[in-house]
C-alpha cells in the first residue's frame, strides 16, 4: 500500500472525550472514526486488523470442526419471547417495529435464532455432534458507551454453537473450543487468562469462562490465588476462608442493647461514633427480587455479591429498593436497617454465622442495637457466600494462596448451556431407541472488535501502537527518507515490490513530508518491522529498526530483505505448534 494514497489522517492530539489508550491510539493513528456514541467506522488501517483477526478465528474454528455459517442480525420478537428473554433481557436489547407493526429485535447475540435453526435440521442422534459459528456485527444499547471499541454500541463478534446429544458430549465440545480460544488468543499476541465466570444473561447449567485480557483499564477484576491457580471474575470468585469478627461471646452473649446514633447513617460514620471496627458491624441491604423484598447481611467492612445473590434466589431482576420500599420493610429511613423484627427473608453470608455481638441498625431512626445473635435474634432463612472476595485474604479452594487482584478485558466467553434454549424453543431429536430427547447446547463468543483495541492496550509505548506481527495492518513499513533523491526512491520503490511478490504486505511512506513526520507517523501506527532508505542508499545500504525496540541496524537491502522473510517465517512456524 502506497501511504499517499491511504484513506487515513493522523493526529497529534486525540479528542479529550478519548479516556482509554486503545481509544486514543486508534483515534489518531487513524484506524476508526466515530460517527455516533458507542458506533464506529473501521477505516482501512482498522479493517485490515479486523480481517487478521478475523482470518486467526477462522482458522481455529474450522480446525476445531466448527462450520461457518451467516445469521440474520435483524430477529423476530416471537423467538425471544419464546425463550423468555425478550422481556428479561433488559433495555440493552434494541427493538424495533416494520412497517407492519411486527416487532423485532437487533441481535446482541443468536441463542434463539441458532436453535430455531436447529430444531428444523436436527432431528436425530445420527446428526450429532455439530458445531456452527459466524462473524457477524451485533447491537446493544449501552446505557453508557466508553472506552472505544471496549463498550460500544455496535461491535463485531464470533459466536458459535454447539449441539450435542448429552452432557458427557457438550463437555466435549466445550473443551474443544476452550482449547481453540487459547489459540487464538496466542496468536494473536495477546495476553490472556481464562477464569471462572457468571453466566449472566446468557444463563445455562454447568461451567462457562471468560477470558480475559490483561489490561489496567479492564473493567472486570480477576481474582487469582498465588498458590493453587485459581481464577474467577470477581462475580463469580469464592469468597476467602470466614473470619468471625463478632465478639464470640457463646451461648451466653448478652441481649441486644439500644444505642441513640443520632444522624449516624454509613457504616464509617458508625464505626467513628462508637469507636469500633467496621468489620464488627452488620451491613443490611435491602433488595428487590423480581418484585418481592428481600434482606442481606454482610459484614461492614464487605461488599454483597449481587450476582451471587441473584443466581442464589433464582429470579431475573435484582435491585436495591428505593427509600420508600425500606421505609415499609423497615420503618426507618435508609440507613438505620437491621435484622431484628424484620418480617421479610433475611439472607446472611456466611461470616456472619462465625460471630455474634454484631451492632446493626434498629430499623429506627437514629437509633442502633449491639450484641446481635444471628438465629437468636432473627430468624435466617439462608446462609451462603453472598459476598465478593477481598484481596490478600486466604483462598478458600487450597488454604495455602492468598488472593491477589487483576484487571481485565473480557475478549471471550464460553457457556454450557444445556437444555435452557432447546427446552423453551422445543429443539429435539430422537436418540437411538426412539425418545425425543432436547438437544444439549453450548455457546461460545469473542469479541473480535473487542480484541483489537486489547491488543493495543497491551501493545503502546509513548509514540504510539507496537502491533503484534500476526494482526499488524502491514508487517514491513519501507520509508523512504526523501523522495526526491532519485537513490532513495529507486531502492525503496524496488525493495517494495520484492516484499509484495513475495506476498508480504508492505505499507511505503511515498509522500513528498519531512523525515521527522514520517518516523512519528510510523510510530503511531506501530508496523513492527520499520526499514528506512536514508543516504546510504547508493551503497545498498538501509536502518532497520524493529518497532518493539528489540533491533536497530544499519544492514544491506539483501539482508533485511532476507530478516524480514525470516522473522515472518517464525512466527508463522511458531503457530503451527500452538
Amino acid at each position: 500500500m502506497r501511504q499517499s494514497r491511504l484513506f487515513a489522517q493522523t493526529y497529534r492530539e486525540a479528542p479529550a472525550e478519548a479516556d482509554a489508550v486503545s481509544h486514543r491510539l486508534l483515534l489518531r493513528a487513524g484506524f476508526i472514526r466515530q460517527l455516533a456514541a458507542g458506533v464506529y467506522a473501521y477505516l482501512p488501517l482498522g479493517r485490515r486488523v479486523l480481517r487478521k483477526l478475523e482470518g486467526i478465528v477462522r482458522e481455529e474454528m474450522d480446525r476445531a470442526g466448527a462450520q461457518e455459517l451467516l445469521m440474520p442480525a435483524m430477529q423476530p420478537a416471537e423467538l425471544w419471547r419464546e425463550s423468555g428473554r425478550y422481556s428479561a433481557y433488559g433495555p440493552e436489547l434494541m427493538r424495533l417495529s416494520d412497517r407492519h407493526d411486527r416487532e423485532f429485535a437487533l441481535g446482541p447475540t443468536h441463542e434463539e435464532v441458532v436453535t430455531a435453526l436447529a430444531r428444523e435440521e436436527i432431528h436425530s442422534y445420527r446428526k450429532l455432534p455439530v458445531t456452527v459459528y459466524q462473524i457477524q456485527t451485533k447491537f446493544r444499547d449501552e446505557r453508557r458507551p466508553r472506552f472505544g471499541l471496549m463498550r460500544g454500541r455496535e461491535f463485531l463478534m464470533k459466536d458459535a454453537y454447539s449441539f450435542d446429544a448429552d452432557l458427557a458430549a457438550l463437555d466435549r465440545s466445550y473443551q474443544t473450543m476452550y482449547a481453540a480460544y487459547e489459540r487464538i488468543f496466542a496468536r494473536s499476541g495477546l495476553n490472556v487468562r481464562a477464569v471462572e465466570a457468571d453466566a449472566g444473561t446468557i444463563g445455562g447449567e454447568g461451567g462457562t469462562h471468560e477470558f480475559m485480557a490483561l489490561a489496567d483499564i479492564g473493567e472486570d477484576t480477576i481474582v487469582s490465588c498465588s498458590h493453587c491457580g485459581y481464577a474467577a471474575n470477581l462475580e463469580k470468585a469464592d469468597a476467602g476462608a470466614p473470619e468471625a469478627a463478632g465478639t464470640q461471646t457463646g451461648q451466653s452473649a448478652p441481649m441486644p442493647e439500644r444505642i441513640h446514633t443520632p444522624n449516624v447513617r454509613t457504616i464509617e460514620e458508625l464505626a467513628n461514633f462508637l469507636d469500633v471496627l467496621p468489620s464488627r458491624l452488620l451491613k443490611t441491604m435491602i433488595y428487590e427480587a423480581d418484585g418481592k423484598i428481600v434482606a442481606m447481611l454482610v459484614r461492614g467492612d464487605r461488599e454483597v455479591n449481587e450476582a451471587k445473590l441473584q443466581a442464589f434466589l433464582g429470579v431475573a431482576e435484582l435491585t436495591i429498593a428505593g427509600a420508600d420500599a425500606v421505609a415499609r420493610t423497615t420503618g426507618a429511613p435508609i440507613g438505620f436497617a437491621g435484622p431484628v423484627g424484620l418480617r421479610v427473608p433475611v439472607l446472611v453470608d456466611r461470616e456472619i454465622a462465625e460471630g455474634d455481638g454484631w451492632i446493626a441498625g434498629a430499623n429506627e431512626g437514629d437509633y442502633h442495637v449491639r450484641g446481635v445473635k444471628p438465629g437468636r435474634d432473627f430468624f435466617v432463612e439462608a446462609t451462603g457466600d453472598f459476598r465478593n472476595a477481598v484481596e490478600a485474604e486466604r483462598c478458600i479452594r487450597c488454604g495455602e494462596g492468598v488472593y491477589r487482584f487483576h484487571k481485565g478485558i473480557e475478549v471471550g466467553h464460553v457457556f454450557k448451556l444445556g437444555t435452557k434454549y432447546s427446552e423453551s424453543l422445543n429443539a429435539a431429536y430422537l436418540d437411538g431407541e426412539g425418545r425425543k430427547r432436547p438437544l444439549m447446547m453450548g455457546c461460545y463468543g469473542i469479541g473480535v472488535s473487542r480484541m483489537l483495541a486489547a491488543a493495543v492496550e497491551q501493545n503502546y509505548d509513548e509514540a504510539g501502537i507496537v502491533w503484534p506481527m500476526s494482526i499488524a495492518p502491514f508487517r514491513v513499513h519501507i520509508v523512504p527518507v526523501s523522495m526526491q533523491d532519485e537513490a532513495q526512491r529507486e531502492l525503496a520503490e524496488s525493495l517494495y515490490e520484492r516484499f509484495l511478490s513475495a506476498g508480504i504486505d508492505a505499507l511505503i511512506d511515498d509522500r513528498d513530508e519531512r523525515a521527522g513526520v514520517k518516523f512519528k507517523d510510523s510510530d503511531l501506527i506501530g508496523v513492527p518491522i520499520r526499514i528506512v532508505v536514508g543516504k546510504q542508499a547508493g551503497q545498498g545500504v538501509v536502518e532497520m529498526k524493529l518497532r518493539d525496540g528489540s533491533g536497530n541496524a544499519a544492514v544491506t537491502v539483501e539482508e533485511a530483505y532476507a530478516a524480514v522473510l525470516d522473522r515472518i517465517r517464525n512466527q508463522e512456524s511458531a503457530n503451527e505448534f500452538l
